[in-house]
């Protein structure tokens, strides 16, 4: 039975930990590997930063469509693994930068972004995660 309102689903598969292979059936295949290792590979980390840059700037990009504007933002977001006392954990930092807007207009798109951009929205709970609107980078 299909959840109501649902415009799109998509099931992630992950059989083998952090060394081989995490997939989208007939669609993506990783090859993943530990972060503190040398393998060759993606991670959790580098995933979960791809996620978080791409909704959020698709979302700003339908912001800037809906006021007439170019779509000229970028999102860099920066997760840093750390130990602590509970166990591992992971510190998600995400800066935008609008060059076509001054910096209050871009806080407001950003704002209006974390909002509405659904993976924003999944970690807006949690202490580890920030988000700023920056001049450059």
């Amino acid at each position: 039975m299909a959840e109501e309102g649902m415009l799109y689903e998509t099931e992630a598969v992950n059989k083998d930990g952090l060394n081989g292979y995490t997939y989208v059936e007939n669609a993506l295949k990783l090859k993943i590997s530990n972060p503190r290792s040398k393998a060759p590979g993606t991670n959790p980390e580098q995933l979960l930063g791809l996620s978080l840059s791409t909704c959020m700037n698709a979302t700003i990009q339908a912001i800037e469509r809906e006021r007439g504007l170019r779509h000229t933002s970028e999102v860099r977001v920066k997760v840093t693994m750390v130990k602590k006392t509970t166990g591992l954990e992971f510190l998600v930092k995400a800066r935008v930068h609008i060059p076509s807007v001054d910096l209050e207009t871009a806080e407001r798109f950003v704002k209006l972004a974390e909002k509405r951009c659904p993976v924003s929205k999944l970690l807006s709970g949690s202490a580890n995660y920030t988000i700023e609107a920056v001049e450059n980078f």
